[in-house]
């Protein structure tokens, strides 16, 4: 049986882009690069028709991802046309990372190719020495192999000089060539700036736990009684016919007793300072002004008792995101995933916010959410933390989210509900909490 006449690229992504950075930013991290993946695709789809004259079958992406969890980039590139990504391990060792998987599979697919004579042509962007047994084997099969490389930054070699010696073809791919589709990210005008740093979080991880809280309140509470009489008269006895303080320090319908803050626990002046430029606080915020977005519906969360002053209905009534989407809507948001959507926790929060108001039947949903802050009510919250999980935001233990990216996730969410509810006519009296 005769090879079929055509090509097929196999690509070790961790040589190409890490190659590509120590050209372009001078040391290999993927992180000083940003890459357009859809055209580096089509770059090396026309390239390799152009050398090898012949029509391509199809694209191998090989590269590591953490517990093969398919990273954004990956979930893009698997849904574009003759691209296959196939993944490995990616651990992390003495501060680096490291593949673990990606050699064997290059070497499995080149060896398959050509034992099955898939093809009459194959390129392979790599400069790793255990592939040479594959490349070996392939050119005993009849198949001619194209070694392609990335320029090196220091002007050698960065490939393995046994398979160099062992192609039959090899080509580099030059500075000019790469720049078409990858930029450093540290060049002036080449790329967006870092995005800047966002306060919400950093006072979202500045709160203390729960029972930090409540120590610190039993210590205020010891301070107070030292202090004398004075100090216990400023503030008026609890008579038991309401309800608690909460175990932040404030009241529940946020007329309640003035205690002192607790270090690291946002003031109602500082989450004022949160919400996005030209929007007004929600008047959750002026209820619950010293809640932060430690808690939502994990079990941390100390549930508020119901008051008789404007306390929010129940949550029951709100709207999953799934029971107000359609199949269309449905296929075209994991289009918008794959392809708009980059996986950064504090933007996977907004967009899922964004659909959710956008798709509600009645926007007194928004005010009544807004109410709630900083609590997602139990159904939503679990949606969207397993749409956030899509996006491999995923701790390598437990499968559970990790706790900065739970915490960026629900930031950008209420970010989101805050700018809408903003924006909306306020709650009519008597459905919002009271003023204090």
């Amino acid at each position: 049986m005769e090879h079929v006449d055509r090509c097929v690229v196999l690509v070790d992504a961790g040589y190409l882009l890490g190659a590509a950075a120590s050209l372009l930013a001078g040391e290999p991290s993927r992180s000083r690069i940003t890459v357009d993946h859809a055209g580096l695709i089509q770059q090396l789809r026309q390239r390799a028709e152009a050398e090898t004259a012949l029509p391509l079958l199809r694209i191998y992406w090989f590269d590591g991802a953490p517990d093969r969890v398919p990273q954004p980039e990956h979930r893009r590139l698997r849904v574009m046309p003759r691209v296959t990504v196939r993944l490995g391990a990616l651990t992390r060792s003495d501060g680096r990372w490291a593949q673990k998987g990606v050699d064997a599979a290059m070497h499995t697919e080149l060896t398959e190719l050509a034992r099955n004579r898939a093809c009459s042509d194959i390129v392979l962007v790599t400069g790793d020495g255990d592939l040479l047994p594959g490349l070996m084997s392939a050119k005993e099969h009849g198949v001619a192999v194209h070694l392609w490389a990335v320029q090196a930054a220091d002007g050698d070699y960065n490939q393995s000089e046994d398979l160099v010696a062992e192609a039959d073809e090899r080509r580099v791919l030059d500075r000019a060539w790469i720049t078409r589709a990858v930029r450093a990210r540290d060049l002036s005008g080449l790329c967006a700036p870092p995005p800047a740093p966002r306060p919400e979080i950093a006072a979202i991880l500045s709160a203390p736990l729960p029972e930090a809280a409540l120590a610190a309140s039993a210590e205020r509470a010891a301070e107070a009684a030292a202090g004398g009489a004075a100090a216990r008269a400023a503030a008026p006895a609890h008579d038991g016919t309401g309800p608690a303080p909460h175990h932040d320090g404030a009241h529940p319908n946020g007329t309640g007793v003035p205690v002192p803050a607790v270090k690291g626990v946002p003031t109602p002046k500082d989450l004022a300072g949160l919400r996005a430029p030209g929007s007004a606080p929600a008047p959750a915020l002026a209820a619950q002004g010293t809640s932060a977005l430690r808690w939502s519906s994990d079990r941390g969360w100390v549930e508020r008792p119901v008051s008789t002053v404007g306390e929010p209905p129940e949550t029951a009534s709100l709207p999953t995101l799934a029971t107000l989407t359609s199949a269309e809507q449905r296929w075209a948001d994991r289009e918008e995933d794959i392809t708009t959507v980059g996986g950064d926790p504090f933007e996977v929060g907004q967009v899922f916010a964004r659909r959710w108001m956008e798709r509600l039947p009645e926007q007194g949903h928004v005010q009544k959410l807004s109410t709630l802050y900083p609590r997602i009510p139990h159904r939503i919250d679990g949606e969207l933390l397993r749409y956030a999980a899509r996006f491999g935001l995923l701790a390598h233990k437990d499968d559970q989210i990790d706790e900065h990216d739970r915490y960026a996730i629900r930031a950008g969410f209420w970010r989101e509900i805050d700018v809408r509810a903003a924006a909306e006519p306020a709650p009519a009296p008597g459905s919002g909490p009271a003023t204090p």
